[in-house]
């Protein structure tokens, strides 16, 4: 009989090992490599991580708590010591369109707060100068950080027609919050000075 020569391997056979081998120490290169982007503690890391801080710091200073005007105080009626009837009426005052302003420094946040209102004379209406309660109060949950009410001075010559004001009270100040839970209100108080109570935002 005659011997068989041994048959070769076909080419793609002989390739496999070493083809898996390459392929290997390709993988525990690529690995080695993508351990050095994820340390905390590489130059990428620590840039990134610093630019976090930087757009924090951002968004925190650019916070400006919206202003509220608190429901059922945005309308004052004077009757004086008369029957509350539309004959006995002396003026209607309203605010409206409010605004505001923040700074931010050393920890203390200062807003500049405003609002528009008129004052409408009633049948009992005598020229001169009206004197409103105006309370501006700064809630953080049910803590009150501000609260201080003015007496707004108001000139009203005109017993015929409606005199414009506005209102501003540019010192609410309180310390810079950590987080946006800030509530600011502003209304008509009749209550006393120190009712710090009565800026509280009613429960729903």
């Amino acid at each position: 009989m005659k011997s068989e020569a041994p048959k070769s391997l076909p080419f793609y056979q002989l390739c496999t090992p070493v083809c898996a081998m390459i392929f290997a120490i390709g993988l525990a290169g690529c690995s080695t490599s993508g351990s050095n982007s994820d340390d905390p503690n590489s130059e990428k890391s620590l840039a990134t991580a610093e630019a976090q801080k930087r757009i924090t710091a951002s968004e925190l200073t650019a916070f400006c708590p919206t202003v509220t005007i608190r429901e059922g105080t945005s309308v004052l009626t004077n009757y004086g010591k008369s029957d509350k009837t539309p004959e006995n009426l002396i003026y209607q005052a309203s605010i409206s369109n409010q605004t505001r302003s923040c700074q931010s420094s050393d920890g203390t946040m200062t807003m500049n707060v405003a609002v528009s209102g008129k004052v409408v004379p009633g049948p009992k209406f005598t020229p001169g100068t009206i004197t409103v309660p105006i309370r501006v109060a700064v809630i953080q949950g049910t803590n009150v950080l501000y609260s201080t009410l003015h007496k707004q001075a108001i000139p009203a010559s005109d017993g015929s027609a409606a005199t414009q004001f506005v209102f501003n009270d540019p010192s609410v100040s309180f310390p810079k919050p950590t987080a946006q839970n800030i509530q600011v209100f502003i209304g008509f108080d009749e209550g006393p000075a120190s009712a710090a109570s009565k800026s509280k935002p009613k429960t729903q």
